[in-house]
């Protein structure tokens, strides 16, 4: 829609634009006020703040990190419910962030990003809106996130089937359960947490599991109110056991990073010998043992995904789907399970940054199509070259398999509030990442990345279909903080307010 907006359409002109109202965004937002820095515009496609955690919304969702660690430094929240927040706890939490910090005034709900495009004469974004709406800002900030858009398989016969389905990122609340024949396609994250949920209400459960998944327990359980009121009491021990849970959460590095793999191998060990214990059937057993190393995909925790396995109306197929039929699902073994309802717990399109909105940078480039035509990349995960005073947070490689996002996400924002500064202090019109950073970043984030466990040769969400690990940090979050705490500013071409125009990548180099 943004192409058919006149180029004279009046424009709001703002210092900052952000896109997206979950974790990212409202930390952007939130530092922007503290820095009294209020000529901002926060995009959101949506009706409320919450990205992920407003649009997923299946039953039994709650998040992998414990509560205490996952909020944001500068807002502790003392009175979580859970060891594990649940979904409604940890949205009702970015409402309340939102609401304290002043922020709600300036987002813009319903207004998806479509386009944004460099203006190369005065160093500004032209942003469209879906809407047909135009805003002009100094410097736009991405905080869309990794896991947005909902992947369907592309199943042969999957139009043709005439029970209901939906994604799990797309619950169906008013669809009702109760005595239906399901196939769950995915055993995945989201899969292990409602999987218990409905297996109790459905007739017949199926689920199809094109591969095992590592799992441990996640021994989650209620704060007592106890608990609870010594940590309202005394706000000091939160913080103590938010460092102790990072630096717990930070020990497991070293099976990611495969430089021992006698840690690896004793954590698998363990992890078989406790669903050794849970499960007794020998046939099951073999179906819930995966054939990669610990940590290629996804580690996942629950404490009720294998009792609900074997649930007498409940059955795993360990075989990948080959089509849908109108009456149900076929497995590669050509056997059909006949179901009223499909839903696929299939993921998301991780490596698909920013989409649907399109960014073009200098001379016209896109990001997405032409800058990333072989998989994205950004240095240090927040900037690209080309794209002057463009920051994207959560971005590439930078999510982690073993620790909070929520940790990366704040390193991020005050890497990009430095720059701010930097920006205002010299009397800069753009920061423009050098070419020669990029290619010199890369080059040390693929090699390290080669020696991670997420090379090893699983297909994973990591990655693109090409096998170029896209999502993931290859170092420590210590490494991180390090690397983030403040902009190496030569690594940047920077032109002043009345200086040369020449943004261009080959420019920056020289």
């Amino acid at each position: 829609m943004s192409a058919t907006v006149a180029a004279d359409t009046p424009a709001r002109e703002v210092e900052v634009a952000i896109v997206g109202s979950g974790f990212a965004g409202l930390c952007m937002a939130i530092r922007l006020r503290k820095a009294g820095i209020d000529d901002f515009v926060l995009f959101e496609k949506a009706g409320r703040v919450g990205g992920t955690w407003r649009d997923n919304t299946y039953p039994g969702l709650e998040c992998d990190i414990p509560a205490m660690f996952y909020s944001f430094s500068f807002e502790p929240k003392t009175d979580w419910s859970r060891k594990y927040p649940p979904q409604p706890e940890i949205l009702a939490y970015l409402d309340h962030c939102a609401d304290k910090y002043g922020v709600r005034p300036h987002i813009r709900f319903h207004c998806e990003v479509s386009e944004a495009r460099f203006d190369e004469d005065d160093g500004r974004w032209d942003i469209r809106t879906a809407d047909g709406g135009r805003v002009r800002a100094r410097v736009l900030v991405s905080g869309t996130g990794q896991l947005n858009r909902p992947s369907i398989p592309d199943l042969p016969g999957i139009d043709r089937f005439r029970g209901h389905s939906f994604h799990s990122a797309r619950w169906d609340h008013d669809h009702d359960l109760t005595g239906k024949r399901v196939a769950v396609v995915g055993n995945a994250a989201s899969a292990v947490q409602f999987i218990p949920r409905i297996a109790p209400q459905v007739e017949r459960l199926t689920v199809f599991a094109r591969s095992a998944q590592w799992l441990i327990r996640q021994n989650g359980r209620p704060y007592t109110a106890f608990e609870k009121g010594l940590f309202t009491r005394f706000p000091v021990i939160v913080r103590m056991l938010r460092g102790w849970l990072w630096l717990k959460h930070e020990m497991r590095w070293p099976v990611f990073a495969r430089g021992d793999t006698r840690l690896g191998r004793l954590f698998e060990w363990l992890a078989v010998r406790d669903m050794r214990k849970r499960v007794p059937d020998p046939e099951l057993q073999a179906k819930l043992i995966p054939d990669y190393p610990v940590g290629c995909k996804r580690v996942l925790l629950s404490d009720h995904y294998y009792e609900a396995l074997q649930r007498d109306n409940v059955e795993l197929v360990d075989s990948r789907v080959s089509e849908v039929t109108p009456n149900g699902v076929v497995s590669a073994d050509g056997r059909e399970r006949e179901a009223d309802t499909i839903i696929y717990a299939t993921g998301f399109k991780s490596t698909e940054f920013l989409t649907p909105m399109t960014v073009y940078g200098k001379g016209g480039r896109s990001l997405n199509d032409e800058e990333w035509s072989s998989g994205a990349h950004a240095y240090l995960g927040v900037t690209v070259p080309g794209f002057p005073n463009f920051f994207m947070l959560y971005g590439p490689n930078t999510n982690l398999g073993h620790n909070s996002i929520v940790f990366m996400i704040e390193r991020q924002v005050g890497y990009v509030m430095q720059c701010l500064e930097a920006m205002h202090e010299r009397g800069l019109k753009a920061l423009s990442l050098r070419e020669d950073a990029m290619r010199r970043w890369q080059r040390e984030c693929q090699a390290s990345l080669d020696t991670t466990v997420w090379a090893t040769g699983c297909n994973s969400w990591y990655k693109t279909e090409d096998g170029k690990i896209t999502n993931n940090w290859p170092y420590s979050t210590i490494t991180y903080w390090w690397r983030m705490r403040r902009p190496a500013l030569a690594d940047y071409h920077q032109v002043p307010l009345d200086g040369d125009d020449d943004l261009s990548p080959t420019a920056a180099a020289a």
